[in-house]
């Protein structure tokens, strides 16, 4: 029998928790890498017995599929701490809005997409998805950095940076998506921004386009009880009632924050098999309400975890994104076995994946599925000691614990430090847009 192809990479960490099948972790386990897929999960003495190019000992490390960061504007990093302790609309309409028509352009997008991709490498984030204007600049950055990523094209009813209109957005989008259709780290969606953004021609266009394309749609639906009776009040129609009558609601459909759900509003969601895409901290700091998390996972709804901007988070650290939806889960609830660590992990990785469109490939540690992996140091002090692994990275563990990542088995994250990034170069170019943006900012 001819031998099997050599290993590129060897990985023997201390615990492998794949996460499908659901709540098991591994010790003494090892994973192989080849051509970018993961070729061989097994037994240590099985993995060092299979020929190897290269070989990793990681002692004190979990090894876990990477981190998916299902709702997110890369490029407002640069508007970190530029409007806090606002409620949503004053801080959208009269600080964001504002300064996004002031400094946004495509200079803008591109030192703040490489800010926030870096960041998310740091923090084990491989896949991520990202809804900014200038998508397809952001789609060169995503590119050059090896990370993967899910882009929507903006979609509002008014012009934004980088389109005269709606339609100039989605001829752009129309575009992007024959330009990208065979990447095999991007993948495309529309972003109409919100219901009460975008009126219902244009989401009627979105429609029909998402099902000639066969691309997913996401959205900030039920944000706030606010943007809810706001609707009723003017047409008697909740929003997620709306976007059913219109036909955007199915499988492919990603709900952003949710923090409004009643029976129908859950009715829908399992009849349509949407995801909804929790993004708990940004949600706490503007006071938008609490998404019912525990509720949605027992009916059955795929519930995966976002950071949102880190204009309004302040950070893009889905990690402990994770632990506050596990905690709040709880709170909500009235459950301590709500949501446990197991469960939340699977959010922040496979739920993720799926909402995404992307679990056949991503989302879990599986032979034949690609290479996305994040490995956690949980040697140090205040981990210790350790008696379940997964509920201490999600418990104790901070981004800082965050090792090594790999991207369809290349390497973005070496030992803690970025393998295509220059970080002082990125910290400059951020402070520079401080300090500009700063001067000049809107009061």
């Amino acid at each position: 029998m001819p031998q099997a192809a050599a290993l590129d990479l060897l990985l023997l960490p201390t615990w492998l928790v794949p996460v499908e099948p659901a709540g098991v972790v591994f010790t003494d386990y090892a994973l192989g890498i080849r051509d970018g897929l993961i070729a061989f999960m097994g037994p240590r003495a099985e993995g060092l017995a299979q020929p190897h190019r290269e070989k990793r000992e990681l002692p004190g490390c979990l090894l876990a599929p990477g981190l998916v960061n299902a709702h997110g504007h890369g490029a407002m990093s640069l508007f970190r701490g530029l409007a806090d302790d606002l409620p949503l609309m004053s801080w959208l309409q009269d600080h964001i809005w504002p300064a996004e028509a002031k400094w946004v352009d495509e200079a803008f997008i591109r030192d703040g997409m490489d800010l926030a991709i870096a960041e998310q490498i740091k923090g084990g984030i491989s896949c991520f998805a990202d809804m900014y204007f200038y998508p397809a600049v952001a789609a060169e950055r995503i590119h050059e950095s090896g990370a993967r990523a899910q882009i929507s094209v903006p979609v509002l009813d008014f012009p934004v940076p980088g389109a005269r209109d709606s339609d100039d957005a989605l001829r752009q989008g129309i575009a992007l998506f024959d330009e990208l259709r065979a990447h095999p780290r991007i993948s495309l969606a529309f972003g109409p921004h919100a219901p009460y953004t975008v009126g219902d021609a244009n989401l009627e266009q979105v429609r029909v386009l998402a099902n000639q394309l066969d691309a997913p749609i996401q959205m900030h639906v039920h944000e706030t009880a606010f943007e809810v009776q706001q609707a009723v009040d003017a047409t008697g129609e909740r929003p997620l009632a709306r976007l059913a009558r219109l036909g955007l609601l199915g499988p492919r459909f990603q709900a952003v924050h949710m923090t409004q759900v009643n029976d129908e509003d859950l009715a829908m969601l399992v009849e349509y098999n949407c995801s909804v895409v929790h993004c708990p901290e940004s949600n706490l700091k503007l006071a938008s309400g609490f998404c019912p998390i525990e509720r949605l996972w027992q009916a059955g709804v795929n519930v995966a975890i976002g950071t949102d901007g880190a204009a309004s988070n302040n950070d893009l650290d889905l990690l402990a994104e994770t632990r506050t939806a596990a905690l709040l889960a709880k709170a909500v609830a009235g459950s301590a076995t709500a949501v446990d660590a197991h469960r939340a992990l699977r959010m922040a990785t496979l739920n993720g994946a799926r909402a995404l469109g992307l679990d056949g490939c991503i989302g879990s540690l599986e032979v034949g599925k690609a290479a996305d992996v994040v490995a956690f140091d949980l040697s140090g002090l205040a981990l210790q000691p350790i008696y379940n692994p997964v509920s201490q990275l999600i418990y104790a563990a901070g981004r800082d614990c965050v090792s090594h990542l790999w991207v369809a088995g290349q390497a973005l994250l070496d030992g803690g430090r970025l393998t295509g990034f220059d970080e002082a170069e990125l910290i400059a170019r951020a402070s520079a847009w401080g300090e500009r943006i700063a001067e000049g900012a809107p009061r």
